[in-house]
């Protein structure tokens, strides 16, 4: 599969779940992200091609960040099983309709509660 990402992913340490705000429905966790999408970890396979409006919803409050909640139109890119668990399947969702104050969310979680792989960190500083 062609890897088109141009962002790095910074995986998230908070627990942030993601919920379907269309069916009121826990999707998963929150697995990395960056300002174009995000990764979700849950224990559902879910279609590629569908979309939803995502509710992320932050462990406290952030910093900069306008809410404690982000409300944000997503579609399914990619739904593959977890290869470390039997149970789990990685969803990737594309943001749609990014606005100004998703942006500044995306951004305080990020500056408050990422942290970098090595190898991320050594690509970066090259």
């Amino acid at each position: 599969m062609d890897d088109r990402r141009t962002e790095t992913r910074k995986k998230v340490m908070a627990f942030t779940p993601v919920r379907d705000r269309n069916r009121g429905v826990l999707l998963g966790f929150l697995g990395n992200l960056t300002l174009h999408g995000a990764l979700v970890i849950g224990e559902k396979a879910l279609d590629v091609d569908t979309k939803t409006e995502l509710d992320i919803e932050f462990p406290d409050e952030l910093a900069g960040a306008p809410a404690r909640h982000m409300l944000i139109s997503a579609r399914v890119a990619r739904c593959v099983r977890d290869e470390d668990s039997d149970r789990d399947f990685k969803i990737g969702f594309e943001f749609l309709n990014i606005q100004p104050e998703h942006t500044r969310t995306i951004e305080a979680l990020l500056d408050r509660y990422h942290f970098r792989h090595r190898e991320w960190a050594k690509k970066e500083e090259e």
